[in-house]
């Protein structure tokens, strides 16, 4: 067998939401990818743009998401195998979101799932780029400052650019 040239791929990801649900997936392909040797960009733009904040404790909003089913299997262990029913009306409930983040991120841990966090540091450790958004910050009122020093600062025409020769493009 002869050597083969192959190129590098090239992963182009958009993360506009910041929820725990959403944080997931951008961090979950990008390091994945990262780790494949793909060189990977990631544009955090509207509420996507606080998962590169210092301190990120995204939160699962279940009202936000109609496809959440309504019996998750949460919870500490011995009570995952329990289907709690989530009835709409429960979501209204003042405190709701609070416990359903700790039951989801109980269960992320008993699983053996990295935190976001962990995720993060783990992107940063493979050189992916993390862009963050520079409307976005100006409309919210958002500073350099406010996010980890391996954030980069980028419009639209900026990531279109990286993306333009990509061979994987993402909305998550």
């Amino acid at each position: 067998m002869g050597t083969s040239n192959v190129e590098t791929k090239r992963l182009a990801l958009i993360a506009s939401k910041g929820t725990l649900d959403w944080a997931y997936p951008p961090f979950i392909l990008a390091t994945a990818a990262g780790a494949m040797g793909w060189e990977v960009g990631v544009f955090f733009t509207f509420y996507g743009l606080t998962l590169l904040k210092e301190d990120i404790e995204p939160a699962v909003t279940p009202m936000g998401n109609p496809s959440m089913p309504m019996k998750m299997p949460f919870g500490p262990e011995g009570f995952q195998n329990i289907d709690w029913p989530i009835p709409q009306l429960a979501m209204n409930i003042p405190g709701f979101n609070s416990v359903a983040t700790g039951l989801m991120k109980q269960t992320f841990k008993n699983k053996g799932v990295a935190t976001v966090g962990e995720l993060r540091d783990m992107a940063v450790d493979l050189n992916v780029s993390l862009i963050g958004c520079q409307m976005t910050m100006d409309v919210f009122g958002f500073e350099k400052e406010d996010f980890i020093d391996a954030c980069e600062i980028g419009g639209a025409a900026t990531f279109l650019e990286y993306a333009s020769e990509a061979d994987v493009s993402l909305f998550v």
